[in-house]
């Protein structure tokens, strides 16, 4: 399964695909089953380190059956980055152009196996949760101890996810001249909205590369 990827949508920053991953960690996996895929939303961890193109950690419940079909089986982890729509009047010819959606979406494919290790998976959670709690005035911290912990780790599924393959789309104007991307750059800081701001913010940094 790939991505449709017209060539000045490619995106090939090694930083800028990190940065989508770190910053939207929050992820689709879908992973290949006997019937149909199966998907779960879930938020995930890049381990640079891990050779030899790193991996992805997270994990999701056990009563979701999307973890008996994980281990040592294609996934694809699909991080939604910054998107917003484009109105064809912020074009100097705006008869001319249709509506678009800009966006930048990062596909990473990998094999996955399964954690099973009660401290490996401790530390997958612990992990996680200092990544979100980090930024807190008072950062929570897990407490559970004895019999709790082990209930709670045995009610969820920890997973590793070795990286094979990723495939980057930036669609962020690159295919309309300087002054096009301009304006769609000034309309976008014009909505008001967080993710309008965030996508001209992409464009200003990468777009204007092209």
């Amino acid at each position: 399964m790939s991505v449709y990827l017209p060539t000045w949508f490619a995106a090939h920053d090694d930083d800028a695909i990190a940065r989508v991953i770190g910053t939207f960690p929050f992820a689709t996996l879908i992973t290949a089953a006997d019937a149909e895929p199966q998907l779960s939303h879930v938020p995930l961890l890049h381990h640079a380190d891990h050779a030899p193109r790193g991996a992805l950690v997270g994990h999701v419940a056990r009563a979701n059956p999307h973890w008996q079909f994980l281990a040592d089986r294609p996934s694809i982890a699909v991080f939604h980055g910054p998107h917003a729509y484009v109105s064809p009047s912020w074009y100097a010819d705006s008869a001319a152009m249709v509506p678009t959606w800009n966006y930048a979406v990062v596909h990473v494919h990998g094999r996955t196996e399964l954690v099973e290790d009660h401290d490996a998976k401790l530390a997958i959670l612990n992990e996680l949760t200092e990544r979100f709690e980090s930024g807190r005035v008072s950062p929570w911290q897990l407490q559970l101890q004895g019999a709790r912990l082990d209930a709670m780790l045995g009610a969820i599924v920890a997973f590793r996810m070795s990286i094979t393959r990723v495939e980057a789309k930036f669609k962020l104007s690159q295919n309309r001249g300087a002054a096009d991307r301009d304006r769609v750059i000034a309309g976008l800081q014009g909505e008001d909205r967080a993710d309008a701001s965030s996508t001209a913010e992409w464009m200003t940094r990468y777009a204007r590369k092209a």
